[in-house]
């Protein structure tokens, strides 16, 4: 698999419990919501973590980044786009976009993931979830 060109989205409201003392997301939340968006990109595409985990393949973040661009607030609707940008058999690498109701990009992000089996060795995805991914 190479370049991937399937986004997916879904969106979420900003809780309380994820702002701080002035009322702005807390930063670590971005990357929490980009693990959601990443979650319902593989469940749109037929393919669910616990799936891959049942057949003895794990998904491990090996490097995440963020930019943040403008500050969220409580009760925001933030819709995360999220993209499969690489895969080759052993590594995958997602892009998100966070835009707000006002359609104004909060954050974006990367994420680099490798693939072990049970005994954590370095493996190559199977070529039916591969498959999934694509469609």
């Amino acid at each position: 698999m190479s370049e991937g060109t399937t986004t997916r989205n879904f969106t979420l409201t900003v809780r309380y419990a994820e702002t701080d003392a002035q009322g702005v997301v807390h930063h670590a939340n971005y990357l929490t919501w980009f693990d959601e968006g990443r979650s319902e990109f593989l469940s749109q595409q037929g393919l669910h973590y616990s799936d891959m985990e049942r057949d003895g393949f794990f998904v491990i973040v090996a490097r995440a980044t963020v930019d943040y661009r403008a500050p969220s607030f409580y009760e925001d609707r933030i819709t995360i786009a999220t993209t499969l940008v690489k895969g080759r058999g052993r590594m995958l690498e997602f892009i998100y976009q966070a835009t707000n109701q006002n359609g104004i990009l909060v954050a974006e992000g990367r994420t680099r993931h490798l693939v072990l089996d049970r005994k954590r060795r370095l493996v190559s995805m199977p070529d039916r979830f591969i498959q999934l991914l694509l469609e």
